[in-house]
């Protein structure tokens, strides 16, 4: 038997938001994502195509067309939008594409806030 370990080379993300976690979360709820992703104090929200999935397994390339996170500093297994709606919270701090992920989301966030004050000068 042949096994072969062929990680994804690159991922797109290809919108990127920082948000409130009530937001996240009921757009979460509404928009059918059944789990948000709890890393290293971040809470993350993907929005993935099957498509996405497709074209991995084609190019090992995946696309995500959005990113919304927040800081969140504590886990939990559930995440409590109303009285009757709960959402799934995954601790994803062990796995390398989402530290990956959030490494690139906050050099975003800086280089985006580095750039914003450098306008006007």
């Amino acid at each position: 038997m042949d096994v072969e370990i062929a990680p994804t080379r690159k991922v797109s993300v290809l919108g990127i938001d920082k948000r409130s976690i009530k937001d996240i979360a009921w757009c979460a709820a509404t928009y059918g994502i059944n789990r948000l992703y709890w890393i290293d104090g971040y809470v993350m929200c993907l929005e993935v195509y099957e498509k996405s999935f497709e074209h991995e397994i084609k190019s090992k390339e995946f696309p995500i067309s959005q990113v919304c996170y927040t800081e969140f500093p504590n886990y939990v297994r559930t995440y409590e939008i109303d009285k009757s709606i709960q959402i799934p919270m995954v601790n994803v701090s062990d796995m390398k594409i989402f530290k990956s992920l959030l490494t690139a989301i906050l050099k975003n966030k800086v280089e985006n806030t580095a750039d914003s004050g450098s306008k006007g000068t």
